[in-house]
């Protein structure tokens, strides 16, 4: 049963009109359950006063791209009812007619454009309209015998209104309906959802929530002693087995699912989720249809399900359906897109947005981690609804034309275009070693402003969650994840590698920044000194790249790689054997990667940095007292004294390094490989020749 939220002394607090409105559609929005994400929309009739001082009949109603859930008062249109009523006489208004005249009808131009289906609010005489899609609703209307079932549950208190694609027809059919059937006080829409009314906010919301809650009481009761989806035709593998399997496919499958540009992969394992894909008719169920209109854009009219023995733990094997798979998913899309589709119309990418492997779960794909998460919910929400639907009958789906006039809707195209302009970074996945410190914070910074998301390693994990925090709340929730990462361990590498590749799928981009630095005389440079600087500047190195080399080669997509090195790459620094040396050492080392790499399409550059003491946590320990001391100086005078010696006479900074690594794993350096590039501020013994 859907939980009732209405709070009156929350309710009491609102200013009558709009403020009303918002709190009623984020409360219907909050529960999935009850309304998909962007989907659905609300609306209230009242009084409001025009440029002019003069009263006019006023809708507000959601306006499109929007989401129920989170809209605020900014996100509602508002529009003359005296110029819309007289539509209500016209037979006939296409979808360009419809959105040119109401665009005419807004109080304030600078208000969104009004909701795909406004005309559905205006054309009804209520004062507080909600139209929602709940999983127990669709649950009848998209069963073949949804009209007789609806009967059973309601009586004569509904309206039956057949599948028609939103917009005038299907507005004008409700209107008609609901006036020509007074006793009425819901509408039910064929394979697409409910519409209630009310007199006020409260009214319209608690008719909303009985409804949903009689038919969901009913199905509860049919589906007593009922086999669920024909019952377990496959076991769920338990949940380290799952994961450790899903790491390891979710790169490969990452590549396969490349087009013209990366995706983002997200994973949901949920029992509800499992018990659908483990059962003996999912692979017939999730290949009839979407189970409502507003899932079509985000999962694409069928999800891609592999036929896959979980018992036999056999990835080798996954991987090989994998491929078949999605080959076919995307002959068959294509050939889809052929058959249906209009003059000016251009393919979306051709691959599934949801994969279902029996024992693992579901895989989701989207532009970014948003948009995959959203796909997972929304297919969430249809294994709901087709487990109301068997209970009742058989499910039924709009048919492929169908279908496609929805995915392909220009109408629904439209809440597409409000995403801004993709990034050059967007539905990429950055790695940062040592990302709680000033270059590493600052490059994670960087990176996510382009688009990227971005996973932060470091062996301080507060400091890495700190970063992390501060790109989720800027950058918006997902687009970082904080990790520890010792870069001497080789498992605490590998499991960071694998929590990058359930997270986001894979990485395309790593930069391995990690550092330390010690000085001392030669002659007093101890083994443990040294082999701290190995292990820690080489082996560090070596270990993530190369854990990064696996991943990238899986993926089949190409990569970039960036080592931090130092201006000591190649210069011999005093009192600086071991760092020196290692870092002359990671220099070649990357170089070696490259030339290796290439046949793949993985690039390895270098970054030559040289004293960057702001934020640097190296610049605050022991070393900048060595340096200061090598240089027979004051340890406050280094930043004075680096900035002298250089032949621009600057200092050089976090912000500095961060832009020649954005540079060097941007698609500006695409044909750039085994390159050092100096940021110093022009040392002429670090000149590289």
């Amino acid at each position: 049963m859907v939980k009732y939220l209405w709070n009156e002394s929350d309710a009491r607090e609102l200013s009558p009109g709009l403020d009303e409105l918002v709190y009623r559609s984020n409360l219907i929005g909050s529960d999935r359950a009850i309304c998909n994400w962007g989907g659905g929309n609300t609306s209230l009739k009242t009084v409001e006063k025009d440029f002019r001082g003069r009263e006019i009949d006023v809708m507000w109603v959601k306006g499109s791209g929007s989401d129920l859930a989170t809209m605020s008062h900014k996100n509602f249109t508002g529009l003359n009812l005296t110029d819309i009523r007289p539509l209500m006489a016209r037979d006939h208004m296409s979808d360009e007619e419809m959105v040119s005249y109401l665009s005419h009808c807004m109080i304030d131009s600078t208000h969104p454009r009004s909701s795909i289906e406004t005309l559905l609010h205006a054309f009804l005489p209520y004062p507080h309209v909600d139209h929602t899609h709940p999983d127990a609703i669709i649950s009848v209307c998209c069963a073949h015998n949804g009209k007789e079932i609806a009967k059973e549950i309601f009586g004569d208190r509904f309206v039956w209104v057949p599948y028609v694609r939103p917009g005038f027809t299907l507005s004008k059919m409700i209107a008609e309906g609901v006036k020509n059937h007074p006793r009425a006080d819901l509408v039910l829409m064929e394979k697409h959802g409910l519409v209630v009314w009310g007199d006020t906010a409260k009214e319209s919301y608690d008719k909303t929530i009985a409804v949903i809650n009689e038919a969901e009481e009913y199905i509860k009761k049919q589906g007593k002693g009922k086999c669920l989806f024909g019952g377990e035709k496959y076991s769920t593998l338990v949940r380290e087995e799952r994961q450790a399997i899903l790491a390891e496919i979710m790169p490969y499958l990452r590549g396969q699912v490349y087009e013209e540009d990366a995706m983002i992969l997200t994973y949901k394992d949920e029992p509800e989720i499992l018990e659908f894909i483990n059962s003996h008719d999912a692979d017939t169920l999730s290949q009839i249809g979407a189970a409502c209109p507003d899932h079509l854009v985000h999962t694409k009219r069928l999800p891609l399900y592999l036929d896959w023995d979980p018992a036999t733990k056999d990835v080798t094997a996954l991987k090989q359906a994998i491929h078949k798979g999605i080959e076919a998913y995307k002959d068959a899309y294509k050939a889809y897109f052929e058959r249906n589709k209009n003059e000016g119309d251009t393919m979306f990418e051709p691959s599934p947005r949801v994969i279902l492997i029996p024992g693992l779960g579901m895989i989701n794909t989207g532009k970014k981690l948003a948009m995959a998460q959203v796909s997972g919910a929304l297919y969430s929400r249809a294994i709901q609804v087709m487990a109301g639907t068997t209970t009742l009958g058989n499910f039924v789906s709009l048919n492929e034309s169908e279908s496609y006039e929805i995915e392909y809707w220009p109408l629904e195209l439209y809440k597409l275009s409000l995403a801004p302009a993709e990034a050059e970074f967007s539905r990429k996945v950055v790695l940062v070693t040592g990302g709680a410190g000033g270059i590493g914070s600052e490059t994670c910074r960087k990176f996510a402003e382009q688009g990227a998301h971005v996973a932060v390693t470091d062996l301080n994990l507060e400091g890495a969650q700190k970063v992390a925090d501060d790109l989720n709340n800027v950058f918006g929730k997902g687009r970082a994840i904080a990790l520890k990462m010792d870069v001497t361990y080789e498992e605490e590498i590998r499991s960071a590698y694998k929590r990058v590749a359930l997270t986001y799928g894979g990485v395309d981009t790593i930069v391995n920044n990690a550092g330390l630095a010690t000085s001392s005389p030669f002659e007093d440079t101890t083994l443990k000194e040294w082999e701290l600087n190995m292990n820690v500047l080489g082996t560090g190195y070596f270990l993530v790249a190369r854990e990064a080399f696996k991943q990238m080669k899986e993926q089949g997509t190409g990569g970039s790689m960036v080592f931090i090195g130092s201006k000591n790459s190649v210069y011999a620094g005093k009192n600086a054997s071991a760092y020196s040396s290692v870092k002359a050492l990671e220099a070649h080392l990357a170089r070696c990667i490259a030339a290796e790499g290439g046949e793949y399409g993985i690039r390895v550059n270098s970054v030559l940095p040289d004293a960057v003491l702001q934020g640097s946590a190296i610049w605050n320990s022991d070393w900048r007292h060595e340096r200061a001391e090598a240089y027979g100086i004051d340890p406050d005078d280094l930043e004075e004294h680096y900035r002298k010696r250089t032949t621009l006479r600057v200092n050089i900074l976090p912000t500095d390094i961060a832009e020649a690594i954005i540079f060097l794993a941007s698609s500006k350096s695409a044909k750039t490989t085994g390159c050092m590039v100096t940021v110093d501020g022009g040392v002429p013994a670090a000149f590289t020749r």
